[in-house]
């Protein structure tokens, strides 16, 4: 149990949170909020995220309270570590299960050692185009909300049926850091599909958070540890990667393992956050 008197932590304070599958950071957020006020007993206490996670993405995400979130840059800009499935031989409008498949691709050729071969290419500083379908600002409008209008208008046939993500990317391109990459396993599409992680039992998780099932599909799979800069968009690797085989790509599961000094081991379940911030007068 934490003090109800924030002046106890001047410096405010940071929670790791391993982000619920299905939850948006800013719903993690709300639900962080609205106990903290409660516990603190002040209303206009400020709380914040140092870096957003996707919907799907699960891990650690820094929430900041009160004076902490002056700190919330600086956090964001460290380092991050993640485990990224990636799926090879189709593809989704946001690059992840969000999304309904939109293509596939021949796979016969995804193998072990043609994914080693490209994976050195993708270590170093580079430039990466940042998905349509992410929170990134462009002209002072967040990409998901033109994306999703577009895709909307397509999905009613108001505009061409074919509508294709990456023929309208109109992000600027930013420089980003790919630190190291490992292959942690592989296994082709001959294999049996594992079954989808956090498919069930994702408690409150958001109804408006769709999740594609495409183990039909039984496509080849590689879960891949990656070490980078801020800013950097996973489901933007996977695209290039899926490019780079010579194929089309999707990230299938993502966990953030690590951001500066936070690693998953430190990383508290949703619910203990808010037992902290418990008020005992219900």
């Amino acid at each position: 149990m934490l003090s109800r008197d924030i002046s106890d932590y001047p410096e405010g304070i940071v929670l790791p949170v391993d982000k619920p599958y299905r939850w948006t950071s800013a719903d993690v957020i709300r639900k962080v909020k609205y106990a903290a006020i409660r516990h603190f007993r002040k209303k206009n206490l400020k709380v914040g995220h140092a870096g957003t996670l996707d919907p799907l993405a699960t891990g650690v995400l820094l929430v900041c309270i009160g004076p902490a979130c002056k700190r919330a840059q600086e956090l964001q800009d460290h380092d991050k570590e993640y485990v990224a499935g990636i799926s090879f031989g189709a593809t989704t409008p946001s690059y992840d299960l969000e999304k309904e498949v939109d293509r596939t691709f021949p796979y016969d050729h995804v193998t072990e050692a043609a994914l080693r071969s490209v994976l050195p290419s993708f270590v170093g500083e580079q430039e990466q185009v940042a998905p349509l379908f992410s929170a990134k600002s462009v002209d002072g409008v967040r990409a998901y909300e033109m994306a999703r209008k577009l895709y909307r208008q397509a999905q009613k046939g108001t505009v061409a049926s074919d509508f294709d993500a990456a023929a309208l990317e109109i992000l600027h391109k930013s420089r980003i850091t790919v630190h190291a990459l490992d292959l942690l396993g592989f296994r082709s599409g001959d294999d049996t599909p594992p079954s989808r992680p956090f498919a069930e039992g994702a408690g409150n998780a958001s109804g408006r958070i769709h999740v594609a099932d495409t183990s039909s599909l039984r496509l080849p799979h590689a879960d891949i540890r990656i070490v980078c800069s801020k800013g950097t968009y996973i489901r933007a690797f996977a695209r290039d990667l899926g490019e780079a085989l010579g194929t089309g790509a999707h990230l299938d599961s993502l966990v953030r393992t690590r951001t500066g000094d936070y690693t998953i081991k430190d990383a508290l379940p949703l619910e203990d956050v808010l037992a902290l911030l418990a008020d005992p007068e219900g």
